[in-house]
């Protein structure tokens, strides 16, 4: 069964409008748990199509829910809007510019804007696809805070705001078109704060206990496990305080900040059970005492071939993203001499299409042969351990972009990256339809996550007594 007209129509009579609202949300780039003015944008856009909308998601102010049609299945469309600190970038400029009139800083270096309005739009499509011909089954939007090292949608699952989905589809703006057949990392992030005694450094040294002095023996041993830790995890840590600027004063604090991410979750608590020891040794090496506060986490990516083959069908049948000259003469600002090799080798795969400048082709692989691991994290990887899950990539800058960079924010409302946006609502609306309307599909589907699943049950990274920091801030003001 080919995709429907009607339902293609539909994304492309509203494509403007989204890319309008995508705009809005680049032009206000907000951070981490901070995403009001761009959740009003979107519960406005879902309020004026008719969603029932459920603000405060597991009690978290930025996170919500749109939700069309009545009775089973439920299929989720996922997406997101938080921006990155200090990646203010003009659009189009294809220099380092700052925007003007953004006083924040702040930047979509992630294009959390365009998958938030990908997402919206094509759950938009479903729900008048289904009103249209009278269809049962549930079409629910989320729209989810802080993905960007916080875990938002990690403490949406913990509190069972995906419990009765059947099936979960998303995607993510980036320089290539294709199903994301990959697995990403599990993390762990904590606070590791040393307290020891003050103290005159050049008089009375001897009374002192210093807590940066253990800060930099925990650093220096985490470098020292590096060689000693599988070569696919990763530790990551930045120095929030040295403990004041005077140097003859002995430090009494230190604080550091770390990110320990593995394959799999329980790789993950092995690998930070051993980075704890470490700071405890520190600890003990100096006289000091260490608290160590788990901020967040996330899992793994959990595969699912039923989902990514039928994903891929759709998104053959609808070809790339249809760029034009316009959109690659403009593109070639951006790129560099390496672009190209680097995105290659590093999804090492079928590169498919011209691929220099804007990817004009579809890229595939076997997932059963070859399943590459992101040396990155997502907190989808939650989503995808309590349902099944799947997701895709289209092209909306050019080949080469890095992530987290100012030349994607630079990209971000260019007419090419509306149309890799515009594309994924087609590929995640034709996907979402089929799970909606073919029985046998959704059933292959859930016997696989059922089978994968057997054995190894959702563990969240997160303990029960772990809630979301602004849960915690309005229990501090409770308090």
């Amino acid at each position: 069964m080919s995709v429907d007209p009607q339902l293609l129509g539909t994304i492309d009579e509203l494509g403007p409008q989204y890319a309008v609202l995508s705009d809005a949300i680049w032009d206000n780039p907000e951070l981490r748990w901070e995403e009001h003015a761009s959740v009003d944008a979107q519960i406005a856009a879902a309020e004026a199509e008719g969603f029932v909308v459920t603000r405060s998601v597991a009690g978290i102010p930025t996170a919500f829910s749109a939700e069309a049609g009545s009775g089973k299945p439920v299929i989720a469309i996922v997406g997101e809007y938080d921006a990155l600190a200090g990646l203010s970038q003009k659009s189009g400029s294809a220099v380092p510019e700052p925007e003007p009139g953004n006083e924040s800083g702040n930047g979509q270096g992630c294009g959390h804007h365009l998958l938030g309005g990908g997402s919206l739009l094509a759950a938009t499509a479903v729900k008048r696809y289904l009103d249209a011909n009278g269809l049962p089954g549930t079409v629910r939007y989320y729209g989810c805070p802080a993905e960007e090292a916080a875990a938002g949608k990690t403490f949406m699952v913990k509190e069972g705001a995906f419990d009765d989905v059947d099936a979960a589809v998303s995607w993510h703006p980036g320089d290539t078109t294709t199903v994301q057949r990959i697995r990403t990392l599990a993390y762990v992030q904590a606070y590791v704060r040393f307290t020891g005694i003050a103290a005159h450094a050049g008089v009375s040294p001897e009374r002192g206990r210093s807590a940066l002095d253990a800060l930099e023996l925990m650093n220096v041993g985490t470098n020292f496990l590096r060689e000693h830790m599988p070569s696919d995890c990763r530790i990551h840590y930045a120095i929030l305080d040295t403990g004041g600027r005077s140097p003859n004063v002995v430090q009494a604090s230190a604080e550091a900040y770390y990110l320990v991410r593995s394959p799999d979750v329980a790789g993950m608590r092995e690998l930070f059970a051993r980075v704890t020891k470490i700071a405890e040794g520190a600890a003990l090496m100096t006289e000091t005492t260490v608290e160590i506060e788990i901020d967040g986490g996330c899992s793994d990516i959990l595969p699912n071939v039923v989902l990514e083959d039928s994903m891929q069908e759709r998104l053959r049948e609808l070809g790339p993203v249809p760029f034009d000259g316009t959109d690659l003469a403009t593109a070639e600002a951006f790129v560099t001499k390496t672009a190209s090799g680097r995105t290659a080798s590093t999804l090492g795969g079928e590169f498919e299409g011209d691929g220099s400048v804007l990817h004009t082709g579809i890229l595939t692989f076997d997932a059963r042969s070859l399943r590459p691991t992101m040396t990155g994290s997502s907190d989808l990887g939650d989503v995808s351990w309590v349902t099944p899950f799947v997701q895709c990539a289209t092209a909306c800058v050019c080949v080469g972009t890095a992530a987290h960079s100012w030349q994607m924010v630079a990209q971000g409302k260019l007419p090419a990256a509306h149309k890799g946006m515009i594309h994924a609502a087609k590929i995640m609306a034709s996907t979402a339809v089929d799970l909606l309307t073919d029985a046998e599909l959704l059933a292959s589907a859930r016997k696989e996550f059922s089978t994968r699943t057997a054995q190894t049950p959702y563990d969240s990274t997160l303990s029960d007594e772990i809630v979301a920091p602004p849960l915690r801030d309005i229990a501090a003001v409770a308090q």
